[in-house]
């Protein structure tokens, strides 16, 4: 241990163990997975992440060793841990400077959006030294100012190659081109099954694995507009999860994106239509149902039906407001009259 000490030190890393951890020390070949909890902190104790609160829940990194991630400093310090072991190490700044970008991807999944928003389509350096802001004030200062970090690392579980089921993200990208009609396959049987939280998940995890992929096209061309038709569907039925779990706002935010690019899908339309009678939004709910109809006349019938749906809450509700107002009055008129008689 003292000689992978020296190494770290000269490379600019310094270790120090917190619990030692049980076992023998792995070998870490390419392929191994590690779990493991981290913090990451500025050196004044400033915590900036924290795995086990990012996002309300926790949950561990999962590295898959010689996939090249975007950090290779944590590649490196992994490899020094046993099973059970908690170390800080304090990393010089030539090892940090691309950790806004990870801790902007980590955030992202840990709130369920798409891992790469808020990213250019760029490479990470370029990033690095854009004035482009991150959403997030502790990371633009980070990448303003790039600055020695320290990772308080628990390492929770070693596999080594072949003793588990690769995931997603850590596949090739033909491996992801083939697995995408899988995911969609197994997202439409949880819908069935009635587990529409699990197909929300199904579908998500395939249209962030596309969107991925797309990061590394130029917009509008060829290859990137396929995979941007590969992405629609699965949109699509993502909405419909979002709406059945009552979360409006979003199916609009998503059906008004595909429609900005293809201003003919119908079902985008109709499930914007129900997005918007959902949170009261009449006139924009009848101006898509409308649209609905004039790019696919079959659809009247659905069409009639949900806007009689939204007449019938709509009368609903004049009609408990009439009623809230009603004893509203009555209780200030019997006020009155009892400070009269008082």
């Amino acid at each position: 241990m003292e000689e992978i000490d020296i190494t770290l030190r000269a490379d600019g890393i310094q270790k120090k163990v917190i619990s030692p951890g049980e076992g023998e020390l792995s070998t870490f070949p390419n392929g191994t997975k590690v779990k493991f909890h981290y913090r990451t902190s500025l050196c004044d104790g400033t915590v900036l992440d924290d795995s086990r609160t990012m996002g309300g829940c926790s949950k561990p990194m999962e590295l898959i060793l010689g996939k090249k991630f975007k950090l290779p400093v944590w590649e490196r310090v992994v490899t020094t841990m046993r099973e059970g072991e908690i170390a800080e190490f304090t990393c010089d700044v030539k090892h940090t400077a691309l950790y806004p970008l990870v801790s902007l991807s980590l955030r992202n999944i840990s709130h369920g959006k798409d891992p790469l928003e808020g990213q250019r389509h760029c490479c990470g350096i370029a990033q690095v030294h854009s004035h482009h802001s991150m959403g997030h004030p502790d990371l633009d200062k980070l990448q303003a100012n790039p600055q020695p970090l320290v990772f308080a690392l628990e390492m929770l579980e070693v596999l080594p190659p072949g003793s588990f089921q690769l995931e997603v993200w850590a596949m090739t990208d033909e491996e992801k081109l083939q697995v995408i009609p899988q995911m969609h396959e197994e997202g439409n049987a949880l819908f069935k099954s009635g587990d529409i939280s699990a197909a929300s998940e199904k579908y998500y995890s395939a249209i962030a694995c596309l969107k991925n992929l797309q990061m590394k096209e130029r917009p509008g061309d060829d290859h990137w507009i396929k995979l941007d038709l590969m992405i629609t569907p699965l949109l699509l039925n993502y909405c419909q999860c979002k709406h059945l779990l009552g979360q409006y706002y979003e199916v609009l935010d998503h059906c008004s994106s595909i429609i900005n690019k293809y201003e003919d899908n119908v079902k985008a339309y109709f499930k914007r239509g129900k997005a918007h009678a959902a949170v009261w939004n009449e006139a924009e709910a009848r101006s898509d149902f409308a649209k609905v109809i004039e790019l696919d006349p079959s659809l009247e019938t659905s069409v009639a039906k949900e806007l009689r749906a939204m007449e019938d809450r709509i009368r609903e509700k004049q009609k408990e407001e009439k009623g809230r107002y009603k004893n509203l009055f009555s209780y200030s008129s019997k006020a009155s009259a009892a400070a009269s008689t008082g």
